[in-house]
């Protein structure tokens, strides 16, 4: 079901086949843009127009199809529409939230409300933008979005990479990390992990030496870049 009598759909497709051949021949980016709207014309023009800007696409007519195939790890964001029939826009943007998922997601509605909006900004949406939607709106939306998701990827392999140095610890150098960060001192350390204060000194150094801090509040911040994604 579109959101749009045919008078509007035609208003909201003019900017875009305007604007294609301008953009047409620039390398794709590596980033995907997620159109899920079950208007068939709608997905055709969006997708006519995230390419001809440079943007990658994957067009999807059921939401729940969407959520099946999506992959997490393409960075990416969604043009998610507002109103489709059995799961609508903040139906979708609720699941992600159930699966941990982060995705940067604009929606599009020639029916939005002002609670609609609400919610959907309150839960992180980049943007909500009403049909038909202005082409130079929808582009800086998009690289809103795009620069959230460069954050987002660029934080998660930070994290990754800690936690595999993390891994590499044996399991009292990682007792002895966790005493650490936690304010303890050497002879704190020593009576709560049942050892001398020179035993606690060697595997505190080998273990920061492993993380490659110099300093506590290295290894403060980097511990904590772990922990506050659980």
């Amino acid at each position: 079901m579109t959101d749009l009598p045919e008078r509007t759909l035609s208003q909201f497709v003019e900017p875009i086949t305007a604007t294609a051949s301008a953009h047409r021949g620039q390398r794709m980016r590596n980033f995907t843009i997620f159109l899920v709207d079950d208007d068939q014309d709608v997905l055709q023009f969006l997708t006519t127009f995230v390419r001809a800007h440079g943007y990658r696409s994957r067009a999807y007519s059921l939401p729940r199809r969407f959520l099946d195939e999506h992959d997490p790890s393409v960075p990416g964001c969604v043009l998610l529409d507002l109103s489709m029939p059995a799961m609508n826009g903040l139906d979708v943007q609720r699941e992600f939230v159930k699966r941990g998922i982060e995705r940067p997601i604009i929606f599009l509605s020639g029916f939005g409300t002002v609670s609609a909006s609400v919610e959907a900004m309150k839960v992180g949406a980049v943007d909500f933008l009403p049909k038909p939607v202005k082409d130079d709106e929808l582009l800086n939306a998009i690289r809103v979005a795009e620069k959230r998701e460069t954050i987002r990827l660029q934080r998660d392999a930070e994290r990754s990479a800690i936690t595999e140095v993390i891994g590499q610890l044996t399991p009292r150098e990682r007792e002895v990390m966790q005493l650490v960060v936690q304010g303890h001192m050497n002879k704190d350390i020593a009576p709560l992990i049942e050892t001398t204060e020179k035993t606690v000194k060697v595997h505190r150094g080998r273990m920061m030496r492993k993380m490659g801090v110099r300093h506590v509040a290295e290894l403060v911040r980097m511990v904590n870049k772990v922990l506050s994604e659980t």
